[in-house]
């Protein structure tokens, strides 16, 4: 595959579907679902995650980036209720080092806990792997978002380091960013593992 079609593939979003989730290609239609979905998410310091009043903005940024070639967004999708309950990204993209970033990421409260977050990064590391070839996936979080950190872990993601001062916060502070990556000889694993996680959810019946 030549490097522009590589680029081309890595910000396009086609649907990923699962029993519990569907990742579809985002666009202004899911803008309601997400301004209910959001609640009050953007409270939390250590996280970006748009007001409802910011949410048509989010979208439309979001949007034009993936024009420019520079993110892959897809709205995250209930299988159960047909409805938006988040947002995720691929950002960072670099087809020539086969490197992809999953993050922009932040799913309603309502959807915690159910199996929709494993299923979504399921979708998303598969395609990257499997579909796309990439030889590493990466995610970032803030130092001090200790949920987040400890999701990434359980995928079987491993720290690289911290970038220490590394981003001018909204409140004026400094982020601390911590960095992990999984390979993709560490992916077999991680696919039997959130496939471990997911199937008592399938087993259950439980679609939400």
């Amino acid at each position: 595959m030549s490097a522009d079609a590589a680029a081309s593939e890595l910000h396009a979003t086609p649907t990923l579907t699962h029993a519990l989730v569907r990742l579809e290609a985002l666009s202004p239609a899911h803008r309601p679902d997400l301004e209910d979905a959001v609640g009050d998410l953007h409270t939390l310091w250590y996280t970006r995650i748009p007001t409802p009043e910011g949410m048509g903005a989010e979208i439309e940024s979001r949007l034009a980036a993936q024009r420019e070639g520079r993110l892959a967004p897809w709205a995250i999708v209930s299988a159960a209720t047909g409805r938006a309950v988040g947002m995720t990204t691929y950002l960072n993209l670099d087809p020539q080092n086969g490197r992809v970033e999953i993050g922009s990421t932040w799913l309603s409260r309502t959807a915690h806990g159910t199996g929709v977050n494993p299923a979504a990064k399921l979708l998303l590391l598969r395609r990257a792997f499997e579909d796309l070839g990439c030889v590493a996936v990466e995610f970032r979080t803030h130092w001090h978002n200790h949920q987040s950190r400890a999701a990434i872990a359980r995928l079987g993601a491993h720290q690289d380091g911290v970038l220490r001062q590394h981003q001018r916060w909204h409140d004026g502070t400094l982020r601390d960013t911590v960095v992990f990556s999984l390979l993709d000889r560490e992916w077999p694993a991680a696919r039997n593992g959130l496939e471990a996680r997911i199937a008592p959810r399938l087993e259950a019946g439980t679609l939400v």
